[in-house]
């Protein structure tokens, strides 16, 4: 079932950018967009984990580097039957985490040097079991796929828009440049934007239940996420942050931002309704050992 979603999602991607294509450039535009939604799903397929490494200027540690951090990650992977990631390091303030890569075996976990302050051992490990959790169900792949057709729709709408406003209009109305552009500009990045958040919703739940499994204890991942949330709605945004990747992070990096159409759209859960979900697994674990 999560495959056939995962394939009917990527569907509608690639259909967007044609329809996209087709408003700017008409058949021709809708081909050159076919072919380019085609490539970027090769080419995020094969490099979607250095590509957005590269993006937030995270750092390959190794165990010697940052032992503690090193064989957390290594234990959990063992307990989660996985292949030992990466485990990389983002400058940052604000706590956030991330899991990329096309497959297990082709993987890596990031964190910001803000998360490993804020939280304690536990609640790192309940973070962490989350992102690999991400990875066992390959997650990451549909995740890092939509990132990159997203963050290229909003280019093109971008461009458009300022096409449209400096350039030549007489003959908009006979060739339905104005809808062409209207959809370019408003409702291509919109459903871009839903499409997005129908993948990473489902899957957040599925791997904060995942992960309580994989850390032994949900109230790990639940506290670690109440922390988190509390920081990234009382400080800034992350510098590196783009609304294309915002999903592939466990809190949405623009919590704190006040943009009411952001939040509208959040790729993300409610956090009080995915800690309610982890206080009732633990429970249940808890009655169930009973």
């Amino acid at each position: 079932m999560n495959t056939l979603k995962t394939t009917v999602l990527m569907a509608l991607l690639t259909g967007i950018m044609i329809a996209v294509g087709g408003a700017v450039g008409g058949d021709f535009g809708a081909v050159v967009m076919l072919v380019i939604s085609l490539g970027m799903n090769f080419f995020s397929y094969w490099f979607s984990d250095s590509v957005v490494l590269k993006m937030y200027d995270a750092r390959q540690v190794s165990a010697g580097e940052a032992p503690d951090l090193y064989n957390l990650v290594a234990d959990l992977a063992k307990r989660a039957h996985l292949p030992m990631p990466k485990v990389c390091v983002i400058n940052s303030d604000v706590p956030n985490a991330f899991a990329t890569g096309r497959n297990p075996n082709h993987a890596a976990v990031a964190v910001t040097t803000g998360i490993m302050r804020a939280l304690n051992y536990e609640e790192l490990s309940g973070v962490l079991a989350h992102e690999l959790s991400h990875i066992k169900h390959r997650d990451t792949l549909i995740s890092t796929v939509a990132a990159s057709i997203a963050g290229v729709i909003s280019m093109i709408a971008n461009i458009a828009q300022w096409a449209a406003i400096f350039g030549s209009n007489r003959d908009d109305e006979d060739n339905g440049g104005i809808i062409g552009s209207l959809v370019t500009i408003i409702i291509a990045p919109l459903a871009a934007m839903l499409i997005q958040m129908a993948i990473s919703r489902s899957r957040e739940y599925d791997a904060d239940k995942s992960g309580g499994e994989i850390c032994g204890n949900p109230l790990y991942l639940a506290n670690a996420l109440t922390k988190i949330e509390n920081y990234a709605v009382s400080s800034n945004t992350m510098q590196q942050a783009t609304p294309a990747t915002a999903h592939m992070f466990i809190i949405n990096p623009f919590s704190g931002s006040g943009k009411a159409l952001m939040n509208l759209f959040s790729t993300h859960p409610q956090t009080s309704d995915r800690v309610a979900r982890l206080k009732s697994q633990a429970l249940a674990l808890a009655n169930g050992r009973g």
